[in-house]
């Protein structure tokens, strides 16, 4: 898994993985995996997946890269505090699936709690084990 630092302040964590390294055939396939893990997990709620490929085509100023197949959002929340107002500001929590020619990746802004980030890395290694 590879961090970066989208536009220079979002740390992002991302995975390529090669469809020939996964059973899921499609970006559907994943979301429910991850939503099964989401559901199983006792902090964790499933709030909706969004369409962001079906989104943008619908735009008439709409770009997307032609490299990209399909691309959608797992939206959920973590979180059993509110400790302050801020907290918000990071929740809900999402990872975003993108189906390229012959892999996906797999996207999502690093979880201020630490165990809560260690669980997301569980989950997204998880595709690539299936």
């Amino acid at each position: 898994m590879e961090k970066t630092n989208f536009m220079d302040k979002y740390p992002v964590h991302s995975l390529i993985i090669k469809k020939d390294e996964t059973a899921f055939k499609n970006i559907d396939e994943i979301i429910e995996h991850l939503k099964s893990l989401i559901v199983e997990n006792p902090v964790a709620t499933f709030i909706t997946v969004f369409d962001h490929f079906s989104h943008t085509t619908s735009l008439k100023e709409g770009v997307i890269n032609e490299e990209i197949k399909d691309a959608k959002n797992l939206i959920f929340c973590f979180g059993k505090q509110i400790p302050n107002p801020k907290i918000l500001a990071v929740r809900p929590r999402s990872i975003g699936i993108t189906e390229l020619e012959d892999s996906f990746s797999i996207d999502t802004l690093e979880a201020p709690n630490p165990q809560l980030q260690e669980t997301l890395v569980g989950w997204i290694y998880s595709i690539k084990k299936s």
